[in-house]
């Protein structure tokens, strides 16, 4: 009796040490890895998948959309609009080459005027003034008709300059009438008109400006004038 006790209690204990062993054995498989304590983390399957898939940094795309193409011109647009850096130079070759176009002077791209001077005695000082925006050739010497003459006044030949007088804007051109010539002036004259002769001085060439002489001028049949002079100084000479 006191064996098959024994064996009854040796028996109870294995089955309970059985039956403990099984339930930790359970418990344990319904634990994932990751929910032991010091296992290591599960790895994010999307944060893998992403990392798989592109090799660029993080900001590598964003860096590129504020990056311009490699063809791109990023100086400033010129100011004529075309962007090539070229319309500053185009404009600097416009303006260059208004100011060396040329022109014949005429009584509409000048000013003319007509005054007394003290010295030498009985001359006139005739100015003309380039008003336009080229420069203008006076050529030969001024064609001066006075009142209602038929033909023009007589040109002094000995004034002929070296070089045809040029004006750029706002330059004037001079010429001297000498109003007795070889003789005394005697002659009343009123008005005067100055007509401008071509490159080929063939008659005159455009408009002709028409002025009032200063008061008793006097005039003669040999009154003289000469050619276009660059300089007050060289008219008066004759």
């Amino acid at each position: 009796m006191r064996n098959r006790r024994l064996r009854s209690v040796a028996t109870s204990t294995a089955t309970a040490a059985t039956v403990t062993a099984l339930v930790t054995a359970l418990a344990l498989t319904a634990c994932g890895p990751s929910d032991v304590v010091g296992a290591a983390p599960k790895p994010d399957s999307t944060a893998a998948a992403a990392s798989s898939t592109s090799t660029e940094e993080p900001d590598a795309k964003a860096a590129d959309k504020q990056r311009p193409p490699a063809d791109q011109n990023t100086d400033d647009a010129d100011d004529s609009g075309n962007g090539n850096g070229n319309g500053n130079k185009n404009a600097a070759s416009k303006s260059d080459a208004k100011s060396t176009a040329r022109t014949t002077c005429t009584g509409s791209n000048t000013k003319v005027t007509v005054t007394d001077v003290a010295r030498p005695i009985n001359h006139l000082l005739v100015t003309a003034t380039n008003t336009g925006n080229r420069n203008c050739d006076a050529y030969y010497a001024p064609l001066l008709g006075f009142d209602d003459a038929q033909s023009v006044t007589r040109i002094n030949e000995d004034s002929r300059p070296q070089a045809v007088v040029t004006l750029a804007p706002g330059e004037s051109a001079y010429a001297s009438i000498a109003l007795g010539g070889d003789g005394s002036p005697d002659i009343a004259a009123y008005k005067l008109g100055v007509h401008f002769a071509g490159r080929d001085n063939q008659g005159s060439v455009g408009s002709a400006a028409n002025l009032t002489l200063p008061k008793g001028t006097m005039i003669s049949d040999s009154t003289s004038v000469s050619y276009w002079q660059s300089t007050m100084a060289d008219a008066l000479v004759w």
